[in-house]
């Protein structure tokens, strides 16, 4: 990790942040995050070197959205149920006001 920065990710994902306040732990959350809804194939490796297993578990699972697929692709690598996710909890309970 040593030789890994925020210039080794694809420019999109953090174009509207400032780099200079972005720590890898502190920002955690948010690095991952945007790694998984909007990244590449070469960023989400950069992700697995950064952070362990239990790193992105233990963050995955409280993300209030996500989309259908970012959820399966994770609960696959994570062995977790997708019930297991904060994001599928609450959109089984959030009210659908297009289909109402």
């Amino acid at each position: 990790m040593s030789n890994i920065s925020f210039n080794s990710f694809s420019p999109h994902l953090f174009w509207d942040l400032d780099k200079k306040n972005l720590d890898f732990q502190k920002s955690r959350a948010q690095i991952i995050y945007q790694v998984v809804e909007f990244g590449l194939r070469s960023d989400w490796e950069i992700v697995k070197t950064i952070y362990s297993r239990e790193e992105i578990l233990s963050e995955a699972v409280k993300f209030r959205s996500l989309d259908k697929v970012t959820l399966a692709f994770l609960s696959h690598y994570l062995q977790i149920a997708k019930t297991e996710f904060r994001c599928y909890k609450d959109s089984r309970s959030a009210m659908s006001f297009w289909n109402s």
